[in-house]
């Protein structure tokens, strides 16, 4: 007799370590189901939710992905379903008590015991092995876990606790790995790869490690995210400069310019030592790009202090800007100020923040025009590719559309282009 498969799909929401432990435990249970994983909600015989606590609208959106999947295992869509992740980590009493018909919530600490209950391999997850989605010549990996710095605003050390680094003998043998699976582009991910290495080795070590992973052979490009401002660690500007394989971009999350914020924000840092990092960064790494985020309406900010973020942004002009409104964590420093910046205060001043950077995105990428750009080709559209160039994050950062009438061109290439035209967040460009 033949049997239908048992049909698990795992949902998830949130960042690209969220991403990173979906791909974890596919890996340890694709052998005993016929498992998917995705971005989306899609109905299964077993149903992994793997939910975002970080601000309000995240936890809204898990929420609602929560119910949804609820009514479908009500409906006799779905016969059980496991909430786990971030929302879990923060809330998981209240979730029990309020959802009993969730068949069960699991925190990140607990996904050896979810496998376990799912009768699934535990030693592919203790090994580290992943089964990844998203573009096959890309992959995230991650260096540490946790974080242990004080930012008054931030639920992550709530979340994932401690900043634990991964050893680097481990880290290398994932990446080749990784390389041998055809990846070409790993994006470095951590809540602060700045901090990687103090706690196993006494020191930070992020700059030897860029310098290891950068020796691997076959690796096309290393890229880094999430770099803390505070204590960022000079020593490895010069690599960043030298290494061809390093990207040249950095995403460094500077949250606010004013003094007064930044203090009430508990970064660590001030106005001038923020401006003094960036005049250091490009000039020991020229033509690199940054990107950073920033909040708007964090609780006391002023009309004063949000003049002096736009005018930062007008002086240094960062090529790659987001933002978001302050949300107001239960459990966090912050909490106890009180949300004292009326809420359509916080969206006109993030529509202008946005709307600068929008010109400022613009006027960066008419510099472009005419410039011979290698690009990192993602995925085919008719007569057309769609590419990266090395300032470019994956899901995050501008495209680069590429005519190849010829279809000589395939994803996971890399090439070299010309580009010919650019708006504010693309780039048109012919092959060279």
């Amino acid at each position: 007799m033949h049997t239908k498969p048992v049909r698990l799909h795992i949902t998830t929401l949130g960042c690209s370590k969220n991403i990173f432990d979906s791909e974890r435990l596919a890996a340890a249970l694709g052998h005993r189901y016929a498992t998917s994983h995705s971005t989306d909600l899609e109905p299964a015989d077993i149903v992994i939710l793997n939910t975002c606590g970080f601000i309000d609208r995240a936890k809204r959106e898990s929420v609602e992905a929560i119910l949804s999947y609820a009514e479908a295992k009500r409906r006799g869509e779905i016969q059980r379903l496991y909430v786990v992740g971030c929302l879990v980590a923060r809330d998981k009493a209240t979730l029990q008590a309020e959802l009993p018909e969730i068949d069960g919530f699991y925190t990140h600490s607990e996904y050896d015991t979810l496998i376990q209950t799912l009768q699934g391999d535990l030693r592919r997850y203790l090994l580290g092995e992943r089964t990844r989605i998203g573009y096959p010549h890309h992959a995230y990996l991650k260096i540490s876990e946790g974080c242990d710095r004080k930012c008054s605003f931030c639920a992550i050390p709530l979340m994932r606790g401690r900043h634990v680094s991964r050893p680097m003998e481990d880290i290398l043998a994932e990446a080749q790995t990784l390389i041998s699976e055809g990846v070409k582009e790993i994006s470095l991910i951590a809540q602060d790869l700045t901090f990687y290495g103090i706690d196993l080795y006494g020191k930070r070590r992020l700059g030897e490690l860029l310098e290891r992973l950068a020796a691997l052979d076959g690796i096309g490009w290393i890229r880094l995210h999430y770099a803390y401002p505070a204590g960022f660690p000079k020593d490895i500007l010069p690599i960043l400069r030298d290494c061809p394989t390093i990207c040249k971009y950095l995403d460094i999350p500077l949250q606010h310019i004013s003094d007064r914020i930044l203090r009430r924000m508990r970064r660590g840092l001030s106005r001038a030592k923020t401006e003094e990092l960036i005049d250091s960064i490009r000039a020991a790494v020229p033509g690199i790009v940054l990107r950073s985020t920033f909040i708007v309406g964090f609780p006391g900010e002023t009309e004063e202090d949000f003049e002096a973020l736009l005018h930062f942004l007008e002086t240094y002009r960062l090529e790659r800007v987001g933002a978001f409104l302050y949300s107001h964590e239960e459990g966090t420093a912050a909490y106890g100020y009180g949300d004292d910046v009326p809420p359509r205060i916080k969206k006109r001043r993030y529509h202008e923040l946005m709307s600068l950077q929008q010109r400022l995105s613009y006027e960066w990428n008419q510099t472009l025009i005419g410039r011979s750009l290698r690009v990192l080709v993602d995925e085919r559209q008719g007569d057309q590719v769609i590419a990266r160039t090395e300032y470019d994050a994956v899901e995050v950062d501008n495209l680069v559309y590429v005519s190849d009438p010829s279809q000589s061109l395939r994803p996971g290439d890399f090439a070299w282009v010309r580009v010919e035209d650019a708006t504010e967040y693309d780039l048109w460009a012919k092959p060279l």
